[in-house]
């Protein structure tokens, strides 16, 4: 053996010294926010979590993000208070911070005449009162909602069987159930 090799063995059986690696400190995640009147959860990034609240869909969460200039890939977690105010304001009025028309889900609101954009349970209150309105009217669609069938031009021959009383009583179990009636 060489004292080249010798030297090289050596060195190998010596128990390497641990590098200290530098610890970042970060700020301290929330794990749970509350935007929007919805739980969100904090340790995802904004762009995810915000596809959480309902009636935000990804478009509308991007659009959010640009225009509030926070990152999309940013933790939920780790904003502060302040952003999550403004982010909020933003969710309420969208269109006055700049987001596109195209994306608000209520233009010109009949009531109001107003671009707006719900979420949460002002959706669903206000998707219930449309459809209590549309049955008033007796529209189309409002009698297709009243009698629980489908609204958009779907067929029915083989679809949206559910709940209902389906199929052919034949002659001969009719005769039977007569039968079984008069015994009784």
């Amino acid at each position: 053996m060489g004292v080249t090799r010798v030297k090289a063995i050596e060195e190998k059986e010596k128990p390497e010294e641990k590098k200290v690696k530098p610890v970042r400190v970060e700020k301290e995640l929330k794990l749970v926010v509350r935007v929007a009147g919805t739980d969100l959860d904090g340790e995802k990034s904004l762009i995810r979590a915000l596809k959480k609240i309902k009636g935000i869909s990804h478009a509308m969460g991007k659009a959010i993000c640009t225009v509030s200039s926070f990152d999309p890939k940013a933790k939920l977690g780790s904003l502060g208070e302040k952003d999550i105010g403004k982010l909020e304001e933003i969710i309420k009025d969208p269109v006055k911070f700049g987001v596109p028309v195209s994306l608000v889900d209520r233009r010109k609101d009949l009531e109001t005449g107003k671009d707006l954009h719900l979420t949460g349970v002002d959706l669903d209150v206000q998707r219930k009162f449309d459809i209590k309105k549309m049955i008033d009217m007796k529209t189309y669609k409002g009698v297709r909602h009243m009698y629980g069938l489908p609204v958009r031009g779907q067929r029915t021959r083989s679809s949206f069987r559910k709940g209902r009383v389906v199929g052919v009583v034949k002659k001969t179990i009719k005769l039977q159930m007569k039968k079984e009636e008069e015994k009784k």
